[in-house]
């Protein structure tokens, strides 16, 4: 490749004194830095504890802040241009894919970003999103160098066409929701997705917050523009933190101890069976009585008094015949004979 005169000027002293560094950059972005302080800038970890002349501290977060807005915008850009007549919803969840930490973790990783970050051995083996951090950092530098194009190219010419498979990033669902509930079954944990809040951010878009509950502990949080996205959040951070926490999973499993515990112990206080009745509320009078014990007291009486022979012929008078008592009849009797012989008994039975 063949330099300008002009560029070669620009960069020909801090080349002699960065060499190394203006090489690894060149294999990593594709293009010489004109201004190496700002890319300097992007890889220094705030745990280097610099500070300029003004005895402010000097780190890459300030730039981290700014390219990671530049880098929505750029990622936005190419995901709307590629995927042509696809949905809102879509769109955003391909870009969060591009832009998260773990993608740009790999990323920072794959390029050879994280071995050129200046940092404190001690922080280097604690804060597992350095690399990704810095490869916004970098970003930032790229925009404030080259400008906003300059970023459109980098993305496009070294990222997705060479390290990132835009195609399977949109369409790949990995269910973390389903791997969480999986473990939780096989280990009998309760598990539960709580929703912590729900709103719309400034361009009206609505978001999720899920918590993912074990035992009553909170495992993950979870931010979405939806919910099924939120809770797959979530259930990730869960994993993460049953993998890397060992302290974690024996809390889990000591809180579903208690509950079984609790759950299996058996009440000694049996519920009593009696039902009571003061749902009956008591009146002040004196009971009146039944209509049935009236009548009878009125029969008494009327027992007390005896029946003269007209009453009891008018009373018989009164009664239907009953043939029921009658068992055989002599072939020879009519008809008239049978009332006459039903009529002389039941006179016989008055009488006696």
């Amino acid at each position: 490749m063949t330099l300008s005169n002009n560029l070669i000027d620009r960069i020909k002293l801090p080349f002699r004194k960065d060499k190394e560094l203006f090489s690894s950059l060149y294999a990593i972005l594709g293009f010489y830095p004109r201004h190496i302080e700002y890319y300097k800038l992007a890889l220094m970890h705030k745990s280097v504890s610099k500070r300029n002349a003004k005895g402010k501290p000097l780190n890459n977060e300030r730039l981290e802040f700014l390219g990671d807005a530049i880098l929505d915008a750029v990622v936005g850009d190419i995901v709307y241009r590629h995927f042509e007549g696809k949905r809102e919803g879509f769109l955003t969840n391909t870009r969060s894919k591009l832009v998260q930490r773990e993608t740009l973790n790999r990323l920072a990783q794959e390029m050879g970003i994280d071995q050129l970050i200046l940092t404190s051995t001690r922080s280097c083996s604690h804060n597992s999103y350095m690399g990704g951090n810095a490869f916004e950092a970098l970003v930032g530098a790229i925009y404030l160098d080259r400008g906003y194009n300059s970023c459109m190219r980098f993305m496009q010419r070294r990222i997705l066409s060479q390290l990132i498979n835009i195609d399977k990033v949109a369409y790949k669902e990995v269910n973390f929701k389903s791997k969480l509930i999986e473990w939780s079954q096989k280990n009998r944990v309760k598990l539960e997705f709580a929703l912590a809040s729900q709103g719309k951010e400034e361009k009206g878009s609505p978001v999720f917050v899920y918590k993912a509950v074990l035992e009553g502990l909170e495992a993950g949080t979870g931010k979405g523009y939806s919910k099924k996205e939120s809770q797959q959040l979530a259930s990730k951070e869960a994993l993460q933190k049953l993998r890397r926490e060992p302290q974690f999973i024996d809390a889990v499993f000591a809180a579903k101890g208690n509950r079984t515990k609790m759950e299996e112990e058996p009440v000694s206080n049996v519920p009593s069976t009696e039902v009571k009745d003061d749902f009956i509320i008591p009146r002040n009078t004196a009971p009146q009585p039944r209509r049935e014990t009236r009548a009878k007291e009125n029969w008494r009486e009327d027992m007390k008094q005896p029946e003269t022979k007209k009453q009891a012929e008018e009373k018989a008078g009164d009664d239907e015949f009953d043939l029921s008592d009658i068992t055989a009849t002599p072939k020879e009797m009519s008809k008239e004979d049978i009332i006459a012989m039903a009529e002389a008994a039941a006179f016989a039975g008055n009488e006696s």
